[in-house]
């Protein structure tokens, strides 16, 4: 056995990756095999952080769900051993996960044998922060079942996956409960009460099951793209274009607006289904295509998209983690936004402050209106990446920024100074044109916000497998096959977290398997009609909205002493 084929057998223990990680290295799981991906993150087309949140985890579903057949060959030059046994996951150090030294684990004496099998949920038994609600602390619930990870001024707590089991009962009380760490509780109760237990063994049945769905759909031919229905895409795209030029032309300069907008809407869902590699399920070819139809032709940046999405497809509705659900000031769907927390992907505070508690308050009411401005939030987003440097500058994607930022050139050149300066004559033509265009995008982000705005921000712990949460955390629209070309594929988008290289139109066809499988399982499957989902969202908005304004109330009343005692 030479050397190479030796180190890749060797066995490491829980504490000796636990040391890895510890040492600053790397390491994630899959297939039992144990990757050292240093090297790889700078290179990551898809962003580090997608890495650094699989970073002492078992990442099998995830790693597949996302690359092709050749990607996954080259995790092997990464193998430095391997691990036996079901792996128990840590949380990763960007989630707050304490890791110990060879030197600290030698300290504790040998590995306690339950780490492998203990069915504690290791973000659900941490301790709280003790930090407390400025407004009263009940005692009659311990804080200890909750993992507040995210008050800046407090440092994060190990999870139990962390900590050697021996060491629990040596733990220092916990404090009280606050009144938003009682809600937070509340929810994950209702959650390990509606879903399947997070007992490792039935959370591995679950995740069995799921491969052998993931073998089934490969083998129907769902991964298959049916190349003739983008004919009937790029013959819309088309029609809309004329019409653009059509009225722009004829002096229709508003209403030129509305067929451009439609065009920008629809062409969103072709840089979805590219970022995701589910057109040619080629990396490079799938990228050319989504930067030709983002940047050249929309002005917004793939590679930007891609960073943004890899993260929010792995920490679905996390408030502390997943970017598409944070949106301070303008919206909170859940009261864990009221505590400054920091966002691990901006790598800033998202402050609750004067202007953000303004908002909340009535975030229900302003929800459609400030949607309309979405697209003006994604330039800014793209530009921030593309001239802040922040794709890999080595690697397969070396050259994606540059041929990103000549995109961004050529759509202010057709788009800004051809079409708006030089073909609109006067101020308030243009700046109408302008916010019209745009704002009839807004149904690509009320259906983005809609498979998650309603669903469940809850952390249950680093136990629940990748499929249940993903069906916790994403709901699907119901709507008739006739308007599939309206949602764009974005209607399945719990079939999509599951499968996400499936190409949109084949997840109707997809469904019904994805059904029988949370059958078998016993996961509800969150299916909505579109009214009554944009009912549901309005309603979580509203009732976060509430939450704001009773603990503004409550704080107010605090800082003028009035108790109700004179």
């Amino acid at each position: 056995m030479d050397a190479h084929t030796q180190r890749k057998s060797k066995i490491f223990s829980r504490r000796e990756i636990e040391a890895l990680i510890a040492n600053g290295r790397s390491i994630v799981i899959v297939d039992n095999k144990v990757l050292k991906v240093d090297a790889w993150l700078p290179y990551h087309p898809g962003g580090d952080k997608a890495i650094r949140h699989m970073i002492g985890r078992d990442a099998t579903d995830e790693v597949y769900r996302f690359h092709s057949a050749a990607t996954l060959e080259l995790t092997n030059r990464y193998q430095i051993g391997r691990v036996e046994g079901q792996w128990i996951n840590f949380v990763p150090p960007i989630q707050g996960g304490k890791f110990r030294t060879q030197e600290d684990s030698g300290k504790l004496g040998k590995e306690n044998p339950l780490e492998f099998v203990s069915g504690q949920d290791s973000d659900s038994t941490s301790s709280s922060s003790a930090d407390q609600s400025p407004i009263f602390e009940p005692a009659d619930a311990p804080a200890s079942s909750i993992r507040k990870r995210n008050a800046t001024n407090v440092p994060r707590t190990s999870s139990a996956s962390s900590i050697s089991s021996v060491d629990l009962d040596d733990a220092p009380k916990a404090p009280k409960m606050s009144v938003m760490d009682a809600r937070t509780q509340q929810e994950i109760d209702l959650d390990k009460a509606k879903y399947p237990s997070l007992d490792p063994q039935i959370q591995a049945n679950i995740v069995q099951k799921y491969r052998e769905l993931g073998e089934r759909i490969v083998a129907e031919g769902l991964y298959q793209c049916r190349y003739s229905s983008y004919a009937i895409e790029c013959a819309r795209y088309v029609c809309f274009f004329g019409m653009f030029l059509f009225l722009l032309k004829s002096g229709w300069y508003i209403t030129s607006a509305i067929p451009l907008g439609c065009l920008w809407h629809q062409l969103a869902f072709t840089v979805h289904d590219a970022g995701h590699m589910g057109i040619t399920h080629n990396f490079q070819a799938d990228t050319v295509i989504g930067m030709l139809v983002a940047d050249y032709m929309g002005g917004l940046s793939v590679c930007w998209w891609k960073y943004n999405h890899n993260v929010h497809h792995l920490v679905t509705n996390s408030p502390e983690h997943d970017p598409d659900i944070e949106h301070m000031p303008f919206f909170a769907i859940s009261h864990r936004f009221f505590e400054n927390l920091f966002s691990s992907y901006y790598e800033r505070v998202m402050d609750y402050d004067a202007f953000a508690k303004f908002m909340i308050r009535y975030q229900e009411y302003l929800y459609y209106i400030i949607l309309c401005f979405g697209r003006f939030n994604l330039y800014r987003l793209s530009w921030v990446y593309l001239l802040g440097g922040q794709g890999p500058r080595k690697g397969p994607a070396w050259w994606h920024r540059y041929f990103e930022i000549v995109g961004q050139v050529f759509f202010w050149t057709w788009f800004g100074y051809g079409v708006v300066y030089k073909s609109i004559p006067g101020g308030w033509n243009r700046l109408l044109f302008v916010l019209i265009s745009h704002a009839i995008t807004m149904p690509l982000h009320l259906q983005i916000t809609l498979s998650h705005f309603a669903m469940s921000t809850a952390d249950l712990g680093t136990t629940e497998s990748f499929p249940q949460k993903m069906l916790r955390t994403t709901m699907d629209v119901d709507c008739p096959q006739w308007l599939d070309f309206f949602h764009g594929g974005l209607q399945f988008q719990a079939i999509h977290h599951l499968f996400p290289r499936i190409p949109r139109h084949n997840l109707r066809r997809t469904q019904k398997l994805v059904q029988d499988f949370c059958n078998e399982v016993d996961i509800p499957y969150a299916l909505y009609g579109f009214v009554e989902g944009n009912q549901i969202v309005i309603g979580k908005l509203g009732d976060v909205g509430r939450q704001a304004r009773i603990l503004a109330e409550c704080q107010r009343t605090i800082a003028e002493g009035d108790f109700g005692m004179h």
